[in-house]
């Protein structure tokens, strides 16, 4: 089972590759698993899924830093998934609790009075995930793993 860990979630518009390659250089460590593409993403039925300019853009991608931080990164700007980034909203804090209950909680505490983006759900890459962002304006994403994963 994972062990319970925190980790900065960056987003870019088109460059998240070109700036964790940078990251990996500066830090002399190795990507976590696979980077994973927006090609990559199971399409619904009647969904017409990323388009072939966003294809090859990432959409989830793990390298640890200092002291057992993660920093992950995606391709999430307004030219790929419709959403404008700026200053504040480019970087979100991941809690990655070691149980769906504990995940339950922090959600329902943590975005009391904020703005839900996701619900609690099962995720395609085998992950239960959520993100909102507090009555403060703090950005969170919750993601609870069964994979066994130690920062």
């Amino acid at each position: 089972m994972q062990q319970p860990h925190v980790s900065t979630y960056l987003n870019f518009e088109r460059n998240t590759e070109e700036a964790f390659n940078f990251y990996k250089a500066v830090f002399k460590t190795e990507f976590l698993g696979p980077i994973m593409r927006h090609g990559d993403v199971p399409v619904p039925e009647g969904e017409p899924g990323a388009s072939e300019e966003n294809k090859n853009l990432i959409i989830n991608v793990a390298l640890p830093i200092l002291g057992g931080h993660i920093l992950m990164g995606t391709d999430a700007g307004e030219s790929v998934l419709g959403i404008p980034l700026t200053m504040g909203n480019n970087v979100h804090i991941a809690l990655h609790p070691d149980s769906r209950e504990e995940a339950d909680r922090l959600f329902a505490e943590l975005s009391a009075g904020g703005r839900i983006e996701m619900e609690m759900q099962d995720m395609f890459w085998g992950d239960y995930y959520g993100a909102f962002t507090d009555k403060f304006g703090v950005h969170w994403m919750i993601n609870h793993s069964t994979q066994s994963y130690q920062p």
